[in-house]
C-alpha cells in the first residue's frame, strides 16, 4: 500500500465533503453580501442624485445662461417626462420598471425619483443609475473557499499521518514478516526442486517425485505472486524484447508436470517468431497465472488449448480451458477473490494480471460460460508488439 497516495486520496476526498458541506453557508453569504451590496448602490445613488437637484436649484435662469449637467465617470442620470420620453438623459439603455423607487436590472442599479411638477425643465423625474458588479463578492469568497480548503487539506494530511502512525509501523513489520517467511519458503522449494532433478537424471521416472516436483511448482507460482506483489511498488520494470512463441513454450514446459497431476494435456497452437517488447518478470506473471487457473478449474483428464497468433496490427495470446467456467466475471478481478475456495490460492493471481495488462495497455476480453469453461485472449499492439 501506498501510504503517502492514501493520505493524499484521503484528504482531498474530506476536503471535497467540507466544501460541499460549504456549499450552503456559502450560498447564504453570498445572497446577504448581494442585498448588502445592493443597499450600498442605492445609498450611492440618492447621494448622487442629491448632488444634482441641488445643482439645478443653484441654477437661475434669469442669468441668461446655459445650465451644464452634472456628469460623473461611473454613474449616468436623465431628466424625464411623465411618460418617461427623456427631457436629457445620458443613460442610453431603456428602462423596464418606470416608477418611483429602486430598481435592478440585467446587473444595472437604478433610482427613480419624482420631481415637483414643471419645476426642473419641464422634468417629472430624475434617474441615476450605475452598472452593478458583484465580482468583488465573488473573489472574496473564491479566496475565502480556497484558503478553507488549503486549510483543511494540510490539517487532514497532518492528521491522517498522525493517525496512520501505528498501522504504517505495523504494516512495515508485516512485510518483513512476510519477506523473511517467503525467503525461507523459497529455499526449501528449491532445494526440493533440486534435489528431484539430480535424482531424475541418474535413477528412472518415479511418479511420486514427480507429484512432488509439480506440488512445488504450484507452490512457486504462489510464492512469485506474493514476492511481486509486495515488490511490484518499489521496483522499476524495465522492458526488454523477448520471442514470445519460445517464451510461452518454455512456460508450457513448466506446467506440463502440473497439469499432469490431473491428466491434463496442454495443447499450444503457437505462430513462429512472435516478438513484443515488454518485462519477462511481469510477462511471467500474467502466462503463470493463466495457465495454472486453466489447470486449477479444469476438469481431470481435460485439456487446455493455448494460441497464439500474430497479425499486422497485434497479436493475441489466448488460454481457453473446458473446465467449471466463471460464475461472475465482474468480480474475479478484486484481490482475495475466489470463486470457488475448495481450489486453494489466495486470490491474489488475476489482480496482479489486471494491475499489469492496466499499465501496459494490453486489451482483454473473456469468454465464459459457466459449467463449460473459459476463454481469456491479450491482445498486445505496438509499441508493445514488435512483429508478425
Amino acid at each position: 500500500m501506498n501510504d503517502n497516495r492514501y493520505a493524499l486520496k484521503n484528504a482531498f476526498l474530506y476536503t471535497m465533503l467540507v466544501a460541499v458541506l460549504l456549499l450552503v453557508p456559502t450560498y447564504l453569504y453570498v445572497t446577504y453580501m448581494k442585498y448588502v451590496y445592493e443597499i450600498q448602490y442605492e445609498l450611492t445613488l440618492k447621494k448622487q442624485s442629491q448632488l444634482i437637484v441641488r445643482s439645478m436649484e443653484e441654477y437661475d435662469p434669469s442669468e441668461k445662461k446655459a445650465f451644464e449637467y452634472p456628469r460623473f465617470r461611473t454613474f449616468q442620470s436623465g431628466l424625464y417626462d411623465p411618460h418617461f420620453t427623456p427631457v436629457f438623459t445620458l443613460i442610453n439603455r431603456e428602462l423596464e420598471v418606470q416608477k418611483s423607487g429602486y430598481h435592478i436590472d440585467d446587473g444595472y442599479a437604478y433610482l427613480i425619483i419624482p420631481l415637483p411638477e414643471r419645476r426642473y425643465f419641464d422634468a417629472s423625474y430624475l434617474v441615476v443609475g450605475t452598472e452593478i458588479s458583484y465580482a468583488r463578492i465573488y473573489q472574496d469568497v473564491v479566496m475565502i473557499l480556497l484558503g478553507i480548503a488549503a486549510l483543511i487539506f494540510v490539517l487532514s494530511l497532518f492528521f491522517l499521518d498522525r493517525f496512520a502512525l501505528p498501522f504504517q509501523r505495523i504494516n512495515q513489520r508485516l512485510d518483513q514478516f512476510i519477506k523473511d517467511s517467503m525467503h525461507e519458503i523459497n529455499t526449501p522449494l528449491s532445494i526440493i526442486n533440486v534435489n528431484i532433478d539430480l535424482y531424475n537424471r541418474s535413477n528412472p521416472t518415479n511418479k511420486y517425485l514427480q507429484r512432488i516436483k509439480a506440488a512445488t511448482k504450484t507452490l512457486a507460482n504462489l510464492y512469485n505472486d506474493m514476492d511481486y506483489l509486495i515488490k511490484n511498488e518499489r521496483l522499476t520494470f524495465e522492458y526488454e524484447t523477448i520471442d514470445l512463441s519460445l517464451y510461452l513454450q518454455e512456460r508450457i514446459d513448466y506446467f506440463s508436470e502440473v497439469a499432469a497431476l490431473k491428466n491434463i494435456s496442454i495443447e499450444p497452437h503457437i505462430d513462429g517468431e512472435v516478438m513484443i517488447y515488454f518485462n519477462p518478470t511481469q510477462l511471467q506473471r500474467i502466462i503463470d497465472n493463466n495457465l495454472s487457473n486453466a489447470i486449477k478449474y479444469s476438469r481431470e483428464e481435460g485439456k487446455i488449448d493455448l494460441f497464439l497468433v500474430g497479425l499486422d496490427d497485434r497479436c493475441v495470446m489466448s488460454f481457453q480451458d473446458y473446465g467449471v467456467g466463471i460464475e461472475d466475471v465482474n468480480r474475479i478481478f478484486e484481490r482475495y477473490y475466489r470463486e470457488n475456495r475448495d481450489k486453494g490460492g489466495f486470490g491474489i493471481g488475476l489482480n496482479i494480471v489486471k494491475s499489469i495488462i492496466d499499465k501496459a495497455g494490453i486489451e482483454l476480453s473473456i469468454d465464459s460460460v459457466y459449467g463449460e469453461g473459459s476463454t481469456f485472449s491479450y491482445s498486445f499492439f505496438p509499441p508493445i508488439y514488435t512483429s508478425a
